[in-house]
């Protein structure tokens, strides 16, 4: 697995990446609206080239927001690579803590998250909701069948040194 940047080179992927597995690279949390494949982050990309996970964020002040985190092959240490490869971007800037938010039925996100040191920090109750004000197409039913409605927000603090 090789990690790169996202730059203006690439960025086309990330769009086409966004738009096939999401449909669109609009992402509506509570702390904004963003075109995910305009923003910062890393590409993990396999050995035949071909991108097998994402990661975007933004920076504020002493904070990382990671906005996404998409990997195409599950367990083998994607994901976790590319949140590292964040965190440690972050702790140059410096930034002290990485912050990520999620929904209430994404239970696969809050164990990943909470294995790799990150903590619940907040409860926003009906975020969805509003979300879909913005981006109606945001489904009703998530994983497991659960109804899709608040975001978790989970932090980790950074060590900086």
């Amino acid at each position: 697995m090789n990690i790169t940047a996202i730059t203006e080179t690439n960025r086309e992927n990330v769009r086409s990446f966004f738009q096939s597995h999401w449909g669109s690279a609009e992402m509506v949390l509570s702390t904004g609206i963003y075109d995910c494949s305009a923003l910062d982050g890393f590409i993990a990309w396999n050995i035949e080239g071909e991108m097998i996970g994402l990661i975007t964020y933004i920076l504020r002040d002493t904070e990382c927001e990671i906005i996404s985190l998409d990997s195409i092959e599950e367990g083998k240490g994607v994901g976790t690579n590319l949140l590292r490869t964040v965190e440690q971007s972050a702790k140059q800037v410096p930034c002290n803590q990485v912050k990520i938010i999620t929904t209430n039925d994404n239970v696969l996100a809050l164990k990943f998250y909470q294995k790799r040191g990150y903590y619940l920090s907040e409860l926003l109750v009906d975020a969805v909701k509003e979300a879909r004000k913005i981006k109606p197409e945001i489904p009703l039913l998530g994983n497991h069948g659960i109804p899709i409605r608040d975001e978790v927000v989970l932090v980790k603090t950074l060590s900086i040194k």
